[in-house]
């Protein structure tokens, strides 16, 4: 009996140790990022993006709990707008968010908190291309040298790949609705 509880520490030993080395290989910094198509033109789009107190009409995570907790700071618009969200949701959390950079039509970067979570750059590129713009949508974070975040590194994008989608057609949606609104009010 005690040679098979032996046997079986020492397995268990040897697992946690290749787990551990494995974990070593993987990297640390994790990229996710998607990108679609709409009709609209980045001067419809970015406005959506730019203001803070927009996103609920096409970000995923506003969508998951309606009824999040949203603290805005005093300026909710361009560089230096952020806000404070609190959901009891588990696809939301609890966390940060503000606008680092601010360039119209162009690009917009945010710095997100996730608090015991850890931190994450995001950004939003506005292309044009022949059939209208193209956005993007991407994020960076460093899991740094704790074996279980690389590990959790390693499922990003299966995780938040989904809600970027969801947010990018959502964000279609919006836009393109208010370019034919436009269009009709001209």
């Amino acid at each position: 009996m005690q040679q098979a509880l032996f046997i079986l520490l020492g397995a268990l030993a040897v697992l946690v140790l290749g787990f551990f080395i494995f974990s070593l290989y993987l990297p640390s910094r994790v990229r996710v990022q998607r990108s679609l198509v709409t009709e609209a033109p980045a001067s419809i789009i970015f406005p959506y993006v730019n203001a803070l107190r927009k996103w609920p009409e096409w970000s995923p995570w506003h969508a998951y709990d309606p009824a999040m907790e949203l603290k805005y700071t005093v300026t909710d618009t361009g560089a230096g707008a952020g806000y404070v969200w609190r959901s009891r949701h588990r696809n939301v959390g609890k966390g940060s968010l503000f606008i680092m950079e601010s360039r119209p039509n162009e690009y917009l970067a945010t710095e997100m908190n996730f608090m015991r979570q850890g931190s994450a750059k995001s950004w939003f590129r506005f292309e044009p291309v022949a059939d209208g713009t193209r956005i993007t949508w991407g994020m960076e974070a460093d899991m740094g040298q704790n074996p279980m975040r690389r590990l959790m590194g390693r499922m990003m994008d299966k995780w938040v790949g989904p809600d970027f989608e969801k947010g990018l057609t959502n964000l279609k949606r919006v836009c393109e609705a208010a370019m034919k609104k436009e269009r009709i009010n001209h």
